[in-house]
């Protein structure tokens, strides 16, 4: 009998569990798939807490729901800032380049940036504009600057199957809220009946007062073994990196707009 288990929060989120789970004796080699975009928009734009050490905090969170997970890698999947578009302009890249540093050098066996790539047109893009009260009109168009981010969403679902494929992990374990990684789950689920699937949802959790962000991801629910739909302030604080952490060049230093 398969078997479901829900703690709910005082907030109306809560973990889920779908069945069957079973005991193990020894431990569950897992990886970790972040995506980066999301993570940013969905949790920490506007927020403190960009500093954020991702292995710690999702490791923490896997093992309170798979004790014996073992986290044998965390692979974050992103695409290099752009300065020419960007709020703070080269500080943007380097607080980048910095963040991946640190990262990098406090978890060497474990943490990997896979990077991806942005584009745009030239001379902007033109797109319809929206007239209040009024009904599409394809003709009636403004020229934006679209800068659409490249490969991330590929590379985030063939690592996930490649690594199962070769066996290397028992679980995987998603971070991010976008839908269009449904396909992968569900490939992931047919293909490989005994491997567990895990996600994080980066949302915020429901306030005192019923107020509520984006909506968690249905379509990626359905594909996992067991599902988290909200990380609170409380988590992101205690997870985050020192203001400057040593590597084998200069220390990677926490950016002053951040």
């Amino acid at each position: 009998m398969a078997a479901v288990w829900e703690e709910k929060a005082a907030s109306g989120r809560f973990f889920r569990f779908l069945g069957p789970l079973v005991k193990r004796s020894k431990s569950l080699r897992t990886c970790i798939y972040v995506d980066g975009y999301n993570l940013y928009y969905g949790r920490l734009y506007g927020t403190e807490y960009k500093w954020l050490d991702v292995v710690a905090l999702f490791s923490e969170m896997v093992r309170t729901v798979q004790p014996v997970s073992q986290v044998v890698a965390v692979k974050f999947f992103t695409a290099p800032a752009l300065a020419r578009f960007a709020t703070h302009g080269n500080a943007s890249m380097q607080a980048q380049n910095e963040y991946h540093r640190a990262l990098a050098s406090r978890y060497p066996a474990l943490f990997e940036v896979v990077l991806g790539t942005h584009t745009w047109e030239p001379n902007g893009t033109a797109l319809p504009a929206f007239v209040d009260g009024q009904p599409f009109d394809k003709t009636n168009t403004v020229r934006v600057w679209r800068i659409v981010e490249k490969k991330t969403d590929v590379n985030l679902a063939l690592s996930m199957y490649r690594d199962a494929s070769k066996a290397e992990v028992e679980q995987v374990v998603l971070v991010s809220n976008d839908s269009d990684a449904e396909p992968a789950l569900r490939a992931l689920t047919q293909d490989f009946p005994n491997l567990k699937v895990g996600v994080v949802m980066p949302l915020r959790e429901v306030t005192a007062d019923g107020k509520k962000g984006r909506p968690a991801s249905r379509a990626l629910q359905d594909f996992a073994h067991w599902c988290r739909t909200y990380i609170r302030d409380d988590e992101l604080e205690r997870a985050q990196l020192p203001p400057q952490v040593p590597t084998r060049k200069k220390p990677a230093r926490k950016p002053a707009h951040w």
